[in-house]
């Protein structure tokens, strides 16, 4: 089905901002992981799936409006250099693209795809539950103290398999 070429266009925009986060979560997952933070490692990498899931909802939707996905565009990763640092980058991306998916809605409203309307909202939901859940972990570095919190992210003294 041949889609709207500027609705094309977000959605390619949307997916570069995806594949960015992937990879902005997986380097912060990892990073949890190497500091021992296991909890905060699982709970990181979910999100990262969750955008290969994005990822995967919008080239499947750009191939059916008949458009060719970009996978090679990227923009800037930012890398946290501490635990607060990691929250807040990701809770930054978040809602970027809260904004972006917002605007793309719109748009795909403006030229009557409501498939691609109800799409976007689905993965609007999912983005505003990760700004949640990143207010959450702020919340509880400002209520408790670092030192708490990532007491609270370890799984304690195991060794690792």
């Amino acid at each position: 089905m041949k889609g709207n070429e500027k609705l094309i266009a977000a959605l390619n925009d949307l997916l570069s901002d995806e594949l960015t986060a992937i990879n902005q979560y997986i380097v912060h997952s990892e990073m949890c992981d190497n500091w021992g933070y296991e909890k905060l490692h699982n709970s990181i990498e979910r999100q990262a799936i969750d955008e290969m899931h994005h990822a995967e909802w919008l080239i499947q939707r750009i191939l059916f409006l008949d458009g060719m996905p970009i996978v090679s565009n990227l923009k800037a990763i930012k890398i946290g250099k501490s635990v607060q640092e990691i929250v807040s980058n990701d809770q930054n991306a978040e809602a970027d693209a809260i904004k972006a998916y917002n605007k793309a809605i719109a748009l795909a409203r403006e030229v009557n795809d409501q498939s691609t309307a109800d799409l976007l909202t689905k993965i609007l939901k999912m983005e505003e539950a990760h700004v949640d859940w990143a207010e959450a972990q702020r919340d509880q570095i400002e209520q408790m103290g670092i030192a708490q919190y990532l007491t609270n992210q370890t799984e304690g003294a195991e060794t690792k398999k």
